[in-house]
């Protein structure tokens, strides 16, 4: 009788899944391109606390949305990955179980390979550099891009410049990195590049890098300065290198079919609302970068800053690599290399 009943019970729940799918991939009918959204209800999605300065730039795009549609499109947040990790909501936005998500550019690239250009080391040249890309027709274009797969980009959000940050040993030189265990994200890139720097890429779960380096597990990892502060890795970790490696972008996606069904005017509103949040975050993380970096000296980890010629030479293999297999990915490099 029980097995009756679970099995029935999962083929409720794989009919559900189907249903929820079909409705979400159906093709529009013509008299919904661009007929306009009105009294929905559109859910977003961060991984995020609600403490996180994100959080306070999707409620203001929230709000913006809702006043200038006249209460037509209402936003309804999800923080702290209460609908699921990046992987899970970029698989919900093209069926329908999700309308909004905020994910990192990283997350993005096993599903829209030419967002992996934004990993790769050094192809911004500093921050000035990937703002103007970020925000130029050429990112535009990528942001558009990826109608077909189910989704569009809003915006995007910095998430800071990473660094090096271990235990005891000062990274000053792609040298000082060999022989030792780094966590990295879980990325082809990264562990490309800790190749090339002659370093070992460790993947584990961000909540697990703190044991890991007070255990020797790891000697250190990679990331912006608020990971010394909010995960507590200064109180282990006491050398932060500015070599700034990588400046990969959060990126705010939203379901394709919701952008075609909105009018021209809703869309403008929604556009314009991202870029708004967007221009106030830039602030607010800026100032969460210093207190951390003041709250980090305070706990004795010190700041040095290497030279970056011979790093960004180290990694020159993965430019050819690009060039010579993976021409998609190379040519929005090309475009970010080229943008003044």
């Amino acid at each position: 009788m029980k097995l009756w009943k679970k099995t029935c019970i999962m083929a409720v729940a794989g009919a559900m899944a189907l249903l929820i799918t079909a409705c979400g991939s159906k093709e529009l009918d013509e008299s919904e391109i661009g007929a306009g959204l009105s009294g929905v209800t559109l859910r977003l999605s961060h991984g995020l606390s609600k403490e996180h300065p994100i959080q306070a730039a999707m409620e203001q795009f929230a709000e913006e949305v809702y006043d200038n549609t006249n209460g037509e499109i209402t936003v309804k947040i999800y923080p702290n990955a209460t609908l699921g990790s990046e992987k899970d909501n970029l698989e919900q936005l093209p069926i329908g179980a999700l309308d909004i998500a905020k994910v990192s550019a990283s997350a993005l690239e096993s599903f829209s390979p030419v967002y992996q250009a934004f990993s790769v080391p050094y192809i911004f040249n500093s921050e000035e550099h990937f703002y103007g890309f970020m925000d130029s027709e050429e990112a535009e274009e990528l942001y558009m891009s990826t109608a077909d797969q189910g989704y569009i980009a809003l915006t995007w959000f910095d998430s800071g410049a990473r660094s090096f940050y271990t235990v005891d040993t000062p990274i000053n030189t792609p040298a000082d990195l060999k022989g030792l265990k780094i966590r990295t994200m879980d990325s082809p890139m990264a562990f490309e590049m800790m190749e090339c720097f002659g370093g070992s890429a460790t993947t584990m779960s961000i909540s697990d890098v703190f044991t890991g380096m007070q255990s020797g597990v790891i000697d250190g990892a990679e990331n912006n300065e608020t990971a010394l502060t909010t995960g507590g890795h200064g109180e282990v970790a006491k050398c932060y290198s500015y070599d700034t490696h990588t400046r990969i972008p959060d990126i705010l996606l939203l379901r394709a079919v919701t952008w075609q069904k909105m009018s021209e005017e809703q869309k403008e509103i929604v556009k314009t609302a991202a870029d708004n949040a967007k221009e106030t975050y830039k602030a607010a993380w800026q100032a969460a970068i210093q207190q951390s970096v003041e709250d980090a000296k305070e706990m004795g980890v010190v700041f040095n800053e290497p030279d970056l010629a011979p790093f960004q030479e180290a990694v020159q293999p993965i430019y050819e690599r690009l060039a010579s297999e993976s021409p998609e990915i190379w040519e929005v490099c090309e475009k970010i290399r080229n943008f003044e």
